[in-house]
């Protein structure tokens, strides 16, 4: 049986910063809520020090400020691993595609899966404008507001939604699937025909639903069998977003999944397949 009992001895070469960090984590997981202050005080550092550590911690998903400027957990702090063995192949195929999309729309693209009601970015390659999107690998988000995420929602069964965003047959609030994100009762409808558009259309688009200033446009994709293996999207800078809409960049991104699926044809999803 393998030995899973934590070494708790500090290591030789502990490096400050990084236990800094993973102390702030802790705080962030056991305290719920914690004032910068307290912060650089717990880690006996100054303030300054403390924001900076904080920053990292936030762009990587895993805290967030509130309005009072107090940092909360983020996303990726509770997310549970993927439980899927495949994404290293999966993103092994696809980045030189990735690459090689991001060259043509000079615009950020990234790879993601679904788990359970999240999106998880895999991969991202920026594009080379001096405004662009920023690195994403490792984001979690709501699937239900990333265009990937949206896409990739639009091809489950009903059951499947039900199961993810509603309540339980008791009517209990809040009840829903491991890994689910209760949508309330006047949002479920306009959230399933949001979803059958993009069926129709073949993509979803995200308005600055995940980040102020943040638009994207996303594709599911697919392997030989048509099973949804995980979704791309390109990310647009708000501003211009339209711009680069009614400049054919659904027609590109549509003809670009098409390059990519040839290579996923015979990619096979093994049994610890996607949750949910």
């Amino acid at each position: 049986m393998q030995n899973t009992k934590a070494q708790r001895t500090r290591p030789t070469y502990a490096i400050e910063a990084v236990d800094n960090a993973l102390q702030l984590l802790q705080l962030l997981r056991d305290l719920g809520r914690v004032r910068l202050k307290d912060a650089a005080a717990e880690l006996g550092v100054a303030p300054s020090t403390a924001h900076r550590l904080f920053a990292m911690l936030v762009y990587r998903g895993f805290a967030v400020q509130d309005e009072t400027k107090q940092y909360l957990p983020g996303p990726s702090l509770d997310a549970a691993p993927a439980g899927v063995s495949w994404t290293t192949q999966l993103r092994g195929i696809c980045q030189p595609h990735l690459e090689l999309l991001a060259s043509r729309v000079n615009e950020t693209v990234n790879l993601m899966i679904r788990v359970g009601s999240q999106a998880r970015f895999l991969s991202t390659v920026e594009g080379t404008n001096i405004l662009r999107i920023g690195d994403r690998q490792g984001a979690v988000l709501p699937a239900r507001s990333a265009s990937g995420g949206k896409a990739m929602l639009a091809e489950l069964e009903p059951a499947q939604l039900h199961q993810l965003f509603r309540p339980d047959s008791s009517g209990t609030a809040g009840t829903v699937a491991a890994g689910g994100d209760l949508i309330p009762d006047v949002e479920y409808p306009g959230f399933l025909r949001e979803l059958e558009a993009i069926r129709q259309n073949g993509f979803a688009a995200n308005f600055e639903g995940t980040e102020e200033g943040v638009s994207a446009l996303g594709v599911a994709i697919h392997n030989g069998a048509g099973e949804e293996l995980g979704a791309v999207s390109v990310a647009v800078p708000a501003t211009r977003f339209r711009q680069v809409f009614d400049n054919g960049l659904a027609q590109e991104v549509l003809r670009w999944r098409q390059e990519l699926e040839l290579d996923l044809k015979s990619f096979l999803i093994q049994d610890d397949g996607p949750a949910g």
